[in-house]
């Protein structure tokens, strides 16, 4: 494992100081918002429920910009869908901004930041160049996720409700396999990375 400040992939591509520094970041920040935003419109056909990439994308942009840039990322996406652009899996023209992020997925868009951040902690560790870190990485990521959001669907709806069936259970195969795939794909480029510059 690396240490605390090992480098995170953005950072080990493109530029590493002075203003083309500052530019790759904004770039890659207004790029993040972009993948976050259509990914969460991506919906793959999967049993029990259709599977949305939303948080495939928080999960892997959290580990590739690291915690600062990958914090600045999700806030700046979280703020264009507060203004009411429809960004979100389950936003519409009808439903968007903060009388959205207030309903029933609320929780879980709190629970994007958290992860985000944590992902790109455990990044700089080093957890994103085996698979097996990044798949733990990834599932602390998940936990993040579904925490925040199955408390607020229980205070939002009531705790009698069945809420572990409405916002857990029917999404763990679908989850199971985005797992899989991001603990796959971050090692993978690593590995591209280092035979490009060998």
């Amino acid at each position: 494992m690396s240490t605390a400040h090992g480098m995170v992939l953005s950072e080990a591509l493109g530029p590493r100081d002075g203003t083309a520094l500052r530019i790759k970041q904004a770039v890659l920040v207004v790029l993040g918002i972009a993948v976050l935003a259509i990914a969460a419109k991506i919906k793959v056909p999967m049993w029990p429920v259709p599977v949305t990439m939303g948080t495939f994308a928080v999960l892997s942009i959290g580990a590739a910009y690291g915690p600062r840039l990958g914090l600045a990322t999700i806030l700046g996406y979280m703020i264009i869908g507060a203004l009411g652009f429809d960004v979100f899996a389950g936003s519409s023209a009808e439903a968007a901004g903060l009388s959205y992020m207030m309903g029933g997925t609320g929780g879980y868009l709190l629970g994007y930041v958290l992860a985000t951040v944590a992902l790109g902690a455990l990044a700089r560790r080093g957890w994103d160049k085996s698979v097996l870190w990044m798949a733990a990485a990834m599932a602390v990521g998940t936990v993040l996720i579904y925490l925040p959001g199955l408390y607020w669907l229980g205070t939002l709806y009531g705790w009698d409700k069945p809420i572990l069936q409405w916002g857990l259970t029917p999404f763990l195969v679908g989850d199971a396999l985005k797992l899989a795939l991001a603990a796959a794909l971050l090692p993978a480029l690593w590995k591209l990375v280092g035979t490009a510059r060998g």
